[in-house]
Formats: structure tokens, sequence, C-alpha cells
């Protein structure tokens, strides 16, 4: 039945056939999703709740382009061993963070995702940063040697 206030992100958040570009940031989240939770659902609600799925209430498509901005949870596997646990796998495009800015990537990512209901449990599992994003940073100011010591 329809609830009202409810969204569905497995619609616009889970692309199973999303191919991952060389510039996208790839996390692996273990998740074990609420009873009732289907496990597309939950990768999906991830990928929304770390990107874009609490502007849709703010911005129009007018504004902003949802499809250039948005994670995709792009596989799903279960743990072995573990009973209602499964790694999603969300792409993340580069335009979605600040250049430069490890505590804007982190943020966006695991900042607001953890309190999130559809899920009992969450854990960022691994990171894949590309070597576009580790460009944008700057150098140590005197050097790697003088910040070692």
């Amino acid at each position: 039945g329809f609830k009202a206030g409810v969204k569905d992100y497995k619609l616009t958040y889970y692309t199973p056939d999303y191919e991952t570009k060389d510039t996208d940031i790839l996390a692996a989240f273990r998740m074990t999703p609420q009873p009732g939770v289907p496990p597309e659902e939950a990768g999906a609600a991830v990928a929304a709740e770390s990107s874009t799925g609490t502007w849709t209430t703010v911005w129009t498509d007018g504004l902003t382009s949802l499809d250039r901005y948005k994670g995709r949870c792009y596989h799903i596997e279960p743990v072995a061993g573990e009973e209602n646990q499964y790694i999603a796998y969300v792409a993340y495009p580069l335009d979605l963070f600040e250049e430069g800015s490890v505590t804007n990537m982190f943020t966006s990512i695991v900042g607001n995702v953890f309190g999130f209901k559809a899920l009992r449990a969450l854990r960022l599992e691994d990171l894949r940063i590309p070597p576009a994003y580790v460009k944008t940073f700057q150098e140590a100011p005197h050097g790697i040697q003088v910040e070692r010591d």
C-alpha cells in the first residue's frame, strides 16, 4: 500500500547495470537491514543518504541534475557465514565532493548514513579514492620529511 512520505530508494539509487568509472570514489559497506527491508532497498538507501537523498526535498531538477551527483549502489553480495548481512558497493561521482577536502568527503559518505532507520547495523569496510581526487590535495607546505619529523 501507499505510505505517505516514505521514499522507495531502490528506484533511483540501486543501479546494478552501472559500470564504475576510474574517477568514481568506491565504497564497500557491510550492512544488516532491518527485518522486512530487502537488501537492494537497504543498499540503495545507503547510496541515497550518503549522497543526494536529502537534496530532493530542497532542490528541484530545474536547479541541478540528480543523476550527475547521486551515489549508486551497483552491487550487493551476501556475507558468507553471516545471516542477513550484505556488502553494498556504492559508487560516488567526483562532482559530489569538494576538491582537496577529506573532511567533506567523509562527512558526505559516513556522516549522515549511520543513524538510518532501515538498517540495524552499518560499517564502512573499504574505500577506493581515485588518483583524480587525490591530485586535488595540496602537498605538505614544508615537504614530507618535515611533516614526518
